[in-house]
Parts: C-alpha cells; sequence; structure tokens
C-alpha cells in the first residue's frame, strides 16, 4: 500500500461523485452502506457518495409477500432457491427478518430518522423479491427520503445481467445514467 495517491486513477477519477450500486445481494449491501455512511458520507472524505443504486435488492423476511408467496414456481430465481441463498448466507440461528436481509425487521436500525443520500431501486416486475424492494422504496419516500423506484414490467431477476443487450437493460442504462447525473450537481 502506497501514501501516494495513483495517478491513473486520480486524472481521471472525480472523487467527490461517488455512486455505490449492488446487483441483488449486492443490493443489500449498498443499502447497509448508506445507512452505515450516512448522507455525505463523511468517514470517506475525501470520497463523497453522491447515491446508491439498488438493482433488484435481496430483501427478505419471515412473512412472504404477495409477490413471494403467489410468483411462478418456474421463475429463474424462486421460492426454493431464494429461501436455500438465505439459509446459506446468514448466522446459523437467524431468520430471515435479520437486518442484513430485512431492512424493517424487528432488529433492524429505524431508517425513519436517518439523513440518506439519494437512492435508486430497480426491480424487474416479474421478480419475486418486487414486493419487498416497492415497499422498501415506498416507505422511504414517505420518510421524505429522495428516493426513486422503477420497475421493468415482465422482466425478471437480474434481467439486466441475463440479457445485458435487451432493450430493458439499455433502458435501465439510461435510467441510472440519468440518476448519476442529476444527484452529481
Amino acid at each position: 500500500m502506497s501514501e501516494e495517491p495513483d495517478t491513473w486513477l486520480t486524472d481521471v477519477a472525480d472523487f467527490s461523485k461517488v455512486f455505490i450500486s449492488g446487483d441483488s445481494a449486492g443490493g443489500n449491501i449498498a443499502h447497509n452502506l448508506a445507512v452505515r455512511l450516512g448522507a455525505g458520507s463523511p468517514e470517506l472524505a475525501p470520497v463523497l457518495v453522491r447515491g446508491y443504486v439498488l438493482l433488484a435488492p435481496y430483501f427478505g423476511g419471515t412473512v412472504k409477500s404477495k409477490s413471494e408467496a403467489e410468483g411462478p414456481k418456474e421463475a429463474f430465481l424462486n421460492w426454493e432457491l431464494i429461501d436455500r441463498f438465505w439459509r446459506l448466507s446468514i448466522p446459523i440461528g437467524e431468520t430471515t427478518d435479520h437486518p442484513l436481509v430485512n431492512p424493517f425487521g424487528p432488529q433492524s436500525r429505524s431508517l425513519e430518522p436517518l439523513d440518506l443520500d439519494p437512492i435508486l431501486v430497480v426491480m424487474g416486475g416479474s421478480d419475486l423479491l418486487k414486493d419487498r424492494a416497492k415497499d422498501y422504496a415506498e416507505r422511504l419516500q414517505n420518510w421524505g427520503k429522495d428516493t426513486q423506484y422503477v420497475e421493468f414490467e415482465g422482466q425478471q431477476h437480474g434481467f439486466f445481467t441475463i440479457n445485458p443487450n435487451s432493450e430493458p437493460a439499455t433502458k435501465l442504462m439510461q435510467i441510472i445514467k440519468t440518476f448519476v447525473v442529476e444527484k452529481s450537481t
């Protein structure tokens, strides 16, 4: 590790305009960073986080949402697979109400009083996890947080990764670009 900055990076990057993004469980990581760092990310100075992009966050909970309960069993990411991934990921003895899984679970930190940077939440309309992501975005909006929710009708979990050259994936890139440009000023 060097105490000197890497010029190949500092010559092209603007560390006062950083965005953190995560796909699926990475969306949960991005959420947890937003909560931990708070608006302006003072502990990262001179890096300044301007916003977060949660792509199909992998939120869960012990009580199934409507989309989880009624979603198609043949979905790419079906309920059996969702449940298996969580059991492999959370500490032994914990439930899917664990704070890493459920941002509104009984042990989770209250988000209402927090000062958060802008958040963009993106979901596929056929994603079994869509209800939780929509609820997350709506709660943040109701608490006055700068939050946008975008849902791509008929698209499954990770549609932008599965078909990166598709029309919905291209549209998603434009939405992210617009979000970044608007929140960078």
